[in-house]
């Protein structure tokens, strides 16, 4: 079964709260993160992870006229979280899948105080099997 994983981050004055960490907090945060996805890696149980740009880079895309793109300004103002990054699991059981949520909300923050940042699981979906 596969799961995305998708990290839930507090809004700071439009921008991610990361913004104002010291190097050598960002640098633990971004060494957690290392060991996390290398320890997925060795279960077999990774399928893909990525940390996103600030939401200040993100656009809306819509299909316009003639097929054109109309592209916006990206997550509405009001928006108290954003998208930071996500994993794609693959995992037998959803259980398994929350222990691993559970393990990256726990990921360093600033003097390493765990950021327990919200983890949304959602099943990604399969098409039917084939023959």
């Amino acid at each position: 079964m596969k799961f995305i994983l998708m990290m839930h981050a507090p809004s700071a004055r439009g921008g991610y709260q990361i913004d104002d960490w010291s190097p050598a907090d960002i640098q633990a945060h971004m060494d957690f993160m290392a060991r996390f996805n290398q320890e997925l890696r060795a279960a077999g149980e990774w399928a893909a992870a990525e940390g996103l740009a600030p939401p200040g880079q993100a656009r809306i895309v819509r299909a316009g006229k003639r097929g054109k793109p109309e592209v916006t300004d990206g997550p509405f103002p009001e928006a108290k979280e954003f998208l930071a990054g996500y994993w794609i699991v693959d995992v037998e059981t959803p259980a398994r899948a929350y222990e691993i949520a559970g393990a990256a909300s726990a990921a360093p923050g600033p003097r390493g105080v765990p950021l327990n940042m919200a983890i949304e699981v959602r099943e990604v979906m399969a098409g039917p099997p084939t023959e």
